[in-house]
């Protein structure tokens, strides 16, 4: 590194992540030799930061202890790093909050002005708090998606499906939604001329493309939620069950399931009816779920669904 002043603050980042850094290591590091590194350190004193010299074979330099160095700036990628991180943090109950929120506010601050519009779109995606982790894909990926969304450009993708097929996209970005603990993008495919929906812990790599695009048609606004329940699975089934919508939701939850409320009359319980239409490639994975829901149940179709329900019913009794 040539730029004295980047190379000085470059020094005095590595001073900060560490208790104490080796003059052949931060030599190593910086791609100096070690003389130069020593007129840095003389450098960064001259500022007015306190740097003790270690003596000794293992000797090298430190932060005098109570040192406050100037702030360093993040990088783009690292500020997303560190956000997504701390909300990992906090997904943790026994994590303080106090700490991590003040961590992140800080954070924040740090944004540089060149990247101010390429990282706010993507710091407002990441909440301060979530129920449990994300699965967060690369920042990198993360800012190229949010920078040609931002830009209305072409992006690039080299994307790999569930069965891990590698395939190049070009894609025009719509936005970027987070479900289930998972991030997806909503772009129109223009290979295949559909729009699509793309999880980014499969992307690769994304790249910008100087060409802008204009949407060509109507952006759907449906959730991904609603997307994903009406997907077009091989089997479609549909119940009626009386039972409290929270207990329905945690054996059925919004991905897996349409849920509609039949008739407000209730039970005993307080429950009311509610219709379930479920999609899905396969059907012996409910009978099971239908025996855990607190309440009665009445399987509408298929009637594939009955005889696993029956069959699941006589093991049952069988084994009692």
């Amino acid at each position: 590194m040539s730029d004295p002043t980047a190379r000085a603050l470059q020094l005095l980042e590595l001073l900060q992540s560490a208790h104490q850094r080796g003059v052949r290591e931060l030599s190593e590091r910086l791609g100096v030799d070690e003389r130069t590194v020593r007129r840095d350190v003389a450098r960064l004193a001259d500022l007015g930061v306190r740097i003790e010299s270690v003596r000794g074979r293992y000797g090298g330099y430190r932060l005098a202890p109570g040192q406050h160095a100037v702030p360093i700036a993040f990088s783009a990628e690292e500020l997303v790093a560190l956000h997504t991180g701390l909300a990992h943090a906090l997904a943790d109950p026994s994590t303080p909050d106090v700490s991590l929120h003040t961590a992140l506010a800080k954070i924040r601050r740090s944004v540089r002005r060149e990247d101010e519009q390429s990282i706010d779109s993507v710091l407002r995606l990441i909440p301060d708090h979530v129920d449990r982790p994300l699965n967060i894909p690369e920042p990198a990926v993360i800012l190229a998606v949010a920078e040609s969304i931002r830009r209305r450009n072409v992006l690039d993708l080299r994307y790999r499906n569930r069965e891990g097929t590698p395939s190049r996209r070009k894609v025009h970005p719509y936005r970027i939604d987070r479900h289930a603990g998972r991030w997806y993008l909503v772009a129109f495919d223009t290979a295949v001329g559909e729009e699509r929906i793309f999880r980014l812990d499969r992307i690769d790599s994304a790249r910008v493309v100087s060409q802008a695009f204009q949407p060509s048609h109507s952006v759907s606004d449906v959730s991904l939620a609603d997307r994903f329940a009406a997907a077009g699975y091989r089997w479609t089934a549909v119940l009626r069950i009386r039972a409290a919508e929270a207990n329905i939701r945690s054996h059925l939850p919004a991905s897996i399931a349409r849920l509609e409320v039949l008739d407000q009359t209730s039970d005993e319980s307080g429950a009311p009816w509610h219709r379930a239409e479920i999609h899905a490639e396969r059907l012996d994975w409910l009978p099971p779920i239908i025996a855990a829901l607190d309440g009665d149940v009445i399987v509408d179709s298929p009637e594939e669904l009955h005889d696993l329900v029956r069959a699941t019913a006589k093991k049952m009794l069988d084994s009692i």
